[in-house]
């Protein structure tokens, strides 16, 4: 054999089998780049142990670490904000969450600690806020908690308010992250119903976007439209269905993992300014199985995701671990699946997944949210009436 046809034999990597084998929703749409789709099986070589902390949340949506390792915990439906300790006891309701419109996929949502949270005690929370004029719109609320026995919140104030409000109790979105500067990034919903869904593209409306803002919930100074007539000034980018992760790499880039109708959610690298597309394009279909808009996947001036999926993961969360715990998966991107009862793993290089894996499959549970705790080890809730906190570990 000839030394450089060996030499490029040795060097190609064998076939390895992709993650998805099953029927598509979509099978006449394609991937516009290789391994945007169905990338290949990966498996954790670290033995796992997953421990069962607590049960007994009522649909537990959201978490975030204290300082003294203790958690809180959303309940999306009855509303309620609870702290959990690492040993499994729940506390009563913290005090002071304002009224909630706690229907379908709408309730108390999102969650998040100020970057100063060990002095000033502030926290940060979404919810589905009856609106005075009709309908309802997701909010932003923040307040002083105050811990002890009877934990509640002080200086309740509604910091952000999502325009326009409609009547649906679907796509909220509500997911939020802090940036390294101490901003906030929050990711919309659409809302689902139609008049909302035609919003996602129109810089006038936050319905379908994502939003950039200050800690006291006023547009953040560098957003790209804040100076353009008509549009709203706190948008970072638009063309989005419904955002129920959002989370930053270790290079300070921002993610965010949304969900598609019949096929096609995404997994998209934020960039600021970009449309992504809904409804115009996208790799899902209708409900009904007829195409969304003209049934394309490309057009110009939109951002194609990084990655989808096609049948569909229904991704509830985004985490990108540390390897703190797990130096195999330092960098790895974590997601919650919804109709998966799995808890995905994406490999991810070069702002490329080169590999997926599917953990947690055996316990077919819908996981809303999966956090990286201070051990390293990765924290869930479970979405289900009678939700649990579990604790994935390595195994000694």
């Amino acid at each position: 054999m000839r030394p450089l046809l060996l030499a490029l034999l040795l060097a190609t990597p064998a076939f390895a089998a992709p993650i998805e084998t099953g029927e598509p929703n979509n099978p006449t749409y394609k991937p516009a780049f290789a391994w945007q789709h169905r990338a290949e099986e990966v498996h954790t070589k670290t033995p796992l142990t997953v421990t069962e902390v607590a049960t007994g949340l009522h649909s537990p949506w959201a978490i975030a670490f204290m300082p003294d390792g203790r958690m809180l915990v959303t309940e999306k439906n009855p509303a309620a904000l609870r702290i959990v300790t690492q040993a499994g006891k729940i506390s009563m309701a913290v005090a002071g969450i304002p009224k909630v419109n706690a229907n379908g996929q709408s309730g108390l949502l999102g969650l998040a600690l100020s970057p100063k949270f060990a002095t000033d005690h502030v926290v940060y929370w979404t919810y589905s806020e009856p609106r005075a004029g009709g309908g309802n719109g997701l909010a932003l609320a923040r307040a002083t908690l105050v811990d002890g026995p009877a934990p509640r919140l002080d200086g309740v104030t509604v910091i952000f308010r999502v325009e326009p409000a409609l009547e649906s109790n679907l796509h909220n979105g509500g997911r939020l992250v802090f940036a390294a500067d101490g901003t906030l990034f929050l990711g919309l919903g659409e809302r689902s119903i139609l008049p909302g869904r035609v919003q996602a593209q129109d810089l006038g409306s936050d319905l379908g976007k994502i939003v950039h803002l200050n800690p006291d919930g006023t547009p953040a100074k560098d957003n790209p439209f804040i100076s353009k007539a008509g549009a709203r000034p706190e948008i970072w980018s638009d063309g989005h269905r419904n955002i129920l992760g959002i989370a930053f790499d270790a290079r300070g880039k921002l993610w965010e993992v949304e969900m598609g109708p019949r096929g096609g959610d995404e997994l998209n690298l934020v960039t600021r300014g970009k449309d992504y597309g809904w409804p115009t394009i996208g790799y899902g279909e209708e409900y009904s199985g007829k195409p969304v808009g003209k049934g394309i996947t490309a057009a110009p001036g939109m951002e194609q995701p990084v990655y989808y999926w096609d049948p569909i993961v229904a991704p509830a969360s985004l985490m990108i671990h540390s390897g703190r715990m797990f130096p195999e998966w330092r960098g790895d991107f974590f997601i919650g699946g919804l109709a998966s009862t799995a808890l995905v793993r994406l490999v991810v290089k070069n702002d490329r997944v080169v590999g997926e894996e599917r953990l947690l499959t055996d316990r077919a549970e819908r996981i809303r949210d999966a956090v990286e705790g201070p051990d390293g080890a990765i924290w869930i809730v479970t979405d289900d009436d009678n939700g649990k906190l579990l604790r994935v570990s390595a195994k000694r």
